[in-house]
C-alpha cells in the first residue's frame, strides 16, 4: 500500500546560502537566476519561496519608483513651464 507522505526537504547549508546571495548580487544574472529558482523544478522549497518573495519586492520597488518619477517629473516640468517670471520674482 502506497502512502502519500512527503518528507521534509533537507536544510540548505550556510555555504549554499552564501553562494545563492553572491549570485543574487551579480547584475542581470540575478534576475535570470531568481526566475529559475522561483519557477524551476528541482530546487529547494525555501530557496524557491525566497526567490518569489525577492521578485515580488523588486516589482513593488519598481512600481513605487515609477510613480515617484512621474510625480517629481510633473513637479519639475511645471516649474520649467512657469517661465522666467518665477525666477525673477519668486512668490515666497
Amino acid at each position: 500500500m502506497e502512502t502519500n507522505e512527503q518528507y521534509p526537504a533537507p536544510e540548505i547549508s550556510v555555504g549554499d546560502w552564501m553562494i545563492t546571495l553572491l549570485i543574487a548580487a551579480i547584475p542581470v544574472v540575478n534576475v535570470v537566476m531568481l526566475f529559475v529558482w522561483a519557477f524551476g523544478s528541482g530546487y529547494h522549497p525555501s530557496k524557491a519561496n525566497w526567490a518569489k518573495a525577492t521578485l515580488i519586492w523588486a516589482l513593488i520597488s519598481i512600481v513605487i519608483a515609477v510613480i515617484l518619477m512621474i510625480l517629481f517629473g510633473a513637479v519639475i516640468f511645471s516649474f520649467m513651464n512657469s517661465g522666467p517670471d518665477f525666477y525673477e520674482n519668486p512668490q515666497f
